[in-house]
Order: C-alpha cells, then structure tokens, then sequence
C-alpha cells in the first residue's frame, strides 16, 4: 500500500512538473507576442528595426530587438527567423571587433544550415566572416569568406548579396595593391546594380571609388568623391556600416591633412551637383 501511494506521488509531482513546464513555455511565448503587440511590430519589422538600430550605432538596443526576434524563431521552430536573427547579432559583433562572439554565432549558422539544408545561412556567415575579419584588417581572410559567400550566393541566385560582396571584395583588391582587380569589381558592381533594377543614384559604390583613388594618390579625385558620397548619403538618410565607413573616414583624413585649403574647399564647392555617373565615368 506505501509503495502504491509513493507511486501516485511520483506520478503527480512528473505530470505537475510537466504542467508548470508546460505553462512557463506558454508564458514565454506570451510574453514575446505581448512585446510585439505593444511595439506593433512584427518579427520582420523588429529586424527592420534592428538594422536600422545597429547602422546608427545603438547596438544595445539592436542587439535586444535580435535578441528577442531569435526567442520567438526558436520557441515557433523557424527557421528564416533563427537565421536572420543570428546574422543580426553577427553585424553587432563587428562594432567591438569580437571576434570570439561571431566565431560562436558562426557555430550556430552553421548548425542552423545543416539542420534545414538551406545554404543560405552559410552564405551569411561567409558574408559576415568577410566583413569582421575586413574590418579587423585581415585582407587574406576577408577575401577567402568573400570568395566562399560569392560562390554560395550565386548558386542560390542570391543577386542582391552576390553583388553587394563585388563591392566588398574590391576593398581587399585596394588593399592588396591590386587596381586592376579593384577596377573591374566596382565596374561590376554597378553593372549588376543595373542589370538587377536597383536604383541607379547609389552612393555606396563610392566609397570604394574614393578609396581607390586616394590609395593610388589621386587626392583630389579622392576628395571630389568622398564629398559627394557624403551628400547622398545625408540625402538619402543613409548610415553606412563599420567595415564600409571605415575606408571613407581615412580617405577624408588624408585628404585634409595633405590638400591645401584652398583646393580642398574649391573641391567642396564644385561638388554639389555631381552625379554617381559623372563620378563612375569620369573615373572608371
């Protein structure tokens, strides 16, 4: 009779176990619907948000939106939503150069790209690999994850990262000396911007064009770029991420350290109504 009643006991304090376990999960996945419903935003608009967060340097707040988009992936077993989480969080990594903290989210895509079989979260891990170890200064390895998300991108017919890493890629050309290569990747970087209708005004592509130009000690042209890649980017309300700003932010040191005044406000001056083509034929 003891031995049936420690049994009953047993059994009940399982299932309420259970139960409460059960009810903390529920009470959970409440609580993340109830902080979208009040912020009014879904999942995708919260990784909007994040970005946008992240490019105008509040990580803090960035990392809590991702943070909280990946609780929710993961609770709903989804997939898209656990990948572009963690991408998020990947970008976050590269504002305090952590290195460790992408190696362990790296770990995680590719975890989540096995288990689904999409490759696509192989290629943002390659893409994001790139540009931490670009910005670190590790050009050998920035080029071989460009290499590796150029590859999968392409397969995937993924065009808009596919020509976003032509871009990146010819930061590491520049870097490297090679101008020849560097040349070609920003020319075909616009060659697909246009050939994949995306607008034609992009200010992004310059700042590769005015690094270019400074790394080959053309200062004037330098400036002439970076000058109009900073108005459309105040035109256009455009944040541009670390590994990208990086280069500009050197090109505009240089180019006032070494200019005289007067040709570095002429410059200034004569800008202010160049175009991206102007700029990409005149140089290019």
């Amino acid at each position: 009779m003891k031995k049936l009643i420690l049994i009953t006991v047993i059994v009940s304090t399982t299932l309420q176990s259970c139960d409460d376990s059960s009810k903390k999960k529920e009470d959970t996945i409440q609580q993340n619907h109830n902080e979208i419903n009040e912020n009014r935003l879904s999942p995708k608009q919260m990784l909007d948000q994040a970005y946008l967060l992240f490019k105008k340097g509040d990580d803090k707040a960035s990392i809590e939106l991702a943070n909280q988009v990946l609780n929710i992936g993961r609770e709903a077993n989804n997939d898209t939503l656990i990948g572009k989480a963690l991408t998020s969080l990947c970008r976050n990594a590269q504002r305090s150069m952590d290195t460790l903290k992408l190696k362990e989210l790296s770990k995680q895509l590719s975890n989540l790209a096995s288990y689904s079989g999409d490759k696509q979260w192989l290629m943002y891990r390659a893409h994001m690999n790139a540009e931490m170890w670009r910005l670190v200064g590790s050009m050998d390895k920035a080029e071989q994850f460009y290499k590796e998300s150029l590859a999968i991108s392409f397969e995937l017919g993924k065009m808009g990262m596919y020509t976003i890493d032509h871009f990146n890629m010819s930061f590491v050309c520049i870097s490297k000396k090679d101008f020849k290569k560097a040349k070609e990747l920003i020319k075909k970087y616009y060659a697909l911007r246009e050939t994949n209708g995306y607008p034609p005004n992009d200010a992004y592509g310059l700042i590769a064009l005015a690094y270019f130009l400074e790394q080959q000690d053309n200062l004037q042209g330098a400036h002439e770029v970076a000058t109009v890649t900073r108005r459309l980017f105040k035109d256009q309300n455009i944040f541009p991420e670390p590994p990208d700003e990086k280069p500009l932010l050197k090109v505009e040191k240089r180019v006032k350290e070494k200019l005289d005044t007067i040709s570095y406000n002429e410059i200034i001056n004569s800008s202010d109504s160049l175009t991206v083509n102007y700029l990409i034929h005149k140089y290019l």
